[in-house]
């Protein structure tokens, strides 16, 4: 029977207090809707919906969605990295649900310009550049010698053979390989008429004739 009464008067005093809050109080509204970006296509994660007055709020899912329970005239903070922050207040009058697409604008930060620099002043640094010598340098200065152009002329200009004479040139050593394809290679050192030549050739003192 205590139990009974007890129960009895904790539900008398739950009405009452509700009838209470209803008549001078803010009735609690179910605050949803989706967070999109300015394409207003896809939903934005991770954004803040936040009541400062009664500090409570929640975030968006993976899908830009969001719900969380409210009081009339709450004033709401949605904010996101990167996007601008928007405040919004849950208007009276409205039913128990209170669904809202808020799109979020993009906040861009221009940083000032940054120079960075591995020496103390750019004079230093100038000058560290000027006196920088590559560990290839006598390469670098040999192929730049090689290359100079007035060198190059003087080559051309040496050259015993040009163009045209070193193709007639060409065309005989073919010619005189392909006619003499099928005969055996002379050596003249193992040629022994060739030898018997250069004796005869002594004894008869053609050398010192012909100095």
């Amino acid at each position: 029977m205590k139990l009974y009464l007890l129960s009895l008067y904790i539900l008398l005093s739950l009405t009452i207090s509700f009838e209470a809050f209803a008549q001078g109080g803010s009735r609690v509204i179910q605050f949803s809707g989706i967070v999109v970006g300015e394409d207003s296509t896809s939903g934005v994660p991770g954004v803040h919906i936040y009541a400062p007055k009664a500090g409570r709020g929640t975030t968006t899912n993976p899908y830009g969605y969001f719900s969380m329970p409210v009081l009339e005239g709450d004033s709401l903070i949605i904010s996101a990295v990167s996007y601008t922050r928007q405040y919004l207040t849950i208007p009276k009058g409205e039913s128990e649900n209170y669904t809202v697409i808020i799109e979020l604008s993009k906040d861009t930060t221009y940083l000032p310009e940054l120079e960075i620099f591995p020496y103390p002043t750019e004079e230093l640094f100038k000058e560290a550049i000027l006196a920088l010598e590559l560990p290839n340098q006598g390469d670098l200065d040999n192929l730049q010698r090689n290359l100079d152009e007035a060198m190059l002329r003087k080559m051309f200009a040496n050259t015993a053979m040009g163009p045209s004479a070193n193709h007639n040139y060409f065309v005989q050593q073919q010619m005189s390989a392909w006619n003499n394809r099928f005969q055996p290679t002379s050596i003249p050192l193992l040629n022994p008429f060739a030898w018997s030549q250069f004796i005869k050739s002594i004894k008869r003192g053609d050398l010192k004739k012909k100095k």
